[in-house]
């Protein structure tokens, strides 16, 4: 065998070359920028830009009343709308030691779930789209579609539904709503199969994923990453479990903490299509356990100016996208003094920094894709 040497020049070879990815590249689920520093295909550095998209929403909550907060909080994420009210809502009855009915718990835990599972079929889909698989988005609108119409019906919202209330919900259930909710979980479970066939069956698919971008738990742990992300890194973490809130302490026989060990592109896949197939499972608990509830009130009367006691507390949820946590400061006053958001995709995405690097320029989206972050939910 003969190497053969060629020279380019200008001392070229020993020159890194840094590139930007974004802040507008089709990839990135929202307005993100990411800084590389190549050495050849292979990526030494790689810092994420962020705040493109930052809205200020911590500052805006504190001119606005606990009402109007819920608009506000409902956007951050805008696939996970529903979970994102509910924990703002959480942490303000918290706050005023309120109970809520019992119809408004089990109505805020069936909708949540389908709110997960819509926001886990939009990565399901995009995510072989990323890598060059395009038929798998078309199913994921699909099964989207059917559960959107339950939603939109329930709510009157599609995208932000603005259907949480301090104390409860908005208003009860549409009448024969419940048989159409089943009727929608049923129909999407039965086309489930098509994301293990289709993108999971795929040879190129694993192929583009298997080994790539492993993240280990000690990152996870250093970084904060929660979520389908952590468990399947082999971090063993769901809140519904751990701390259960809403009526999950009561349905631990249907959750199902979904794990894996490799913390691959792979294993993130599977962890969020598993988790889908749990979700469905738990709305249909839901459902059963609706069904045998009596009639009774789906919310609290509240006054016609809200005010929270003086003081603090936290609430935290597990968002399809990871934990998110609310740090709520009250002076006595009808608007909050200061309500920090965790925010999910947030930590998650500061572990590129330590996934890119030694990886190629060819894998990158892959492991990007597989993070599943919102960027709005990043810059809040």
């Amino acid at each position: 065998m003969t190497e053969t040497t060629v020279g380019i020049g200008g001392a070229a070879e020993s020159t890194d070359m840094v590139l930007n990815i974004g802040p507008q590249h089709p990839s990135t689920h929202g307005v993100l920028r990411l800084r590389i520093v190549l050495d050849g295909e292979r990526i030494r550095h790689a810092e994420p830009v962020i705040g493109y998209m930052h809205r200020g929403a911590e500052k805006l909550f504190e001119a606005r009343d606990y009402r109007q907060i819920v608009m506000l909080a409902n956007r951050h994420d805008w696939l996970s709308a529903f979970s994102n009210e509910l924990g703002v809502v959480m942490a303000v009855e918290r706050m005023l030691g309120m109970e809520v009915p019992e119809r408004a718990v089990w109505t805020r835990t069936l909708l949540a779930e389908l709110n997960r599972v819509l926001n886990h079929l939009m990565f399901l889909g995009s995510y072989p789209l990323e890598l060059g698989g395009i038929t798998p988005v078309f199913y994921a609108f699909r099964e989207r579609e059917e559960l959107q119409a339950v939603m939109e019906e329930v709510s009157g919202g599609r995208m932000h539904y603005m259907f949480n209330r301090v104390g409860g919900l908005k208003e009860d259930l549409p009448a024969g709503w419940l048989g159409r909710a089943r009727d929608a979980v049923a129909s999407v479970r039965s086309r489930m199969d098509v994301y293990d066939k289709l993108v999971l069956g795929n040879e190129i698919f694993r192929g583009r994923t298997r080994g790539v971008g492993v993240l280990s738990a000690e990152t996870v742990h250093a970084y904060g990453v929660s979520g389908p992300i952590a468990r399947a890194s082999g971090v063993d973490f769901d809140l519904r479990r751990d701390e259960p809130y809403l009526a999950y302490g009561e349905l631990q026989d249907t959750l199902k903490v979904v794990t894996r060990t490799e913390g691959d592109c792979l294993a993130r896949f599977e962890c969020l299509l598993e988790q889908t197939h749990n979700a469905l499972d738990l709305a249909d608990a839901c459902l059963d356990r609706m069904a045998d509830l009596a009639p009774g009130p789906i919310n609290q009367r509240l006054p016609k100016v809200l005010k929270a006691p003086e003081g603090h507390t936290y609430a935290w949820t597990e968002n399809p996208l990871g934990v998110n946590g609310y740090y709520l400061v009250s002076k006595g006053e009808k608007t909050p003094y200061r309500l920090k958001l965790r925010s999910a995709s947030y930590n998650n995405i500061q572990a590129l920094t330590e996934l890119l690097p030694g990886t190629l320029v060819a894998d990158m989206v892959a492991i990007l894709g597989s993070l599943f972050f919102v960027v709005g939910d990043i810059d809040k």
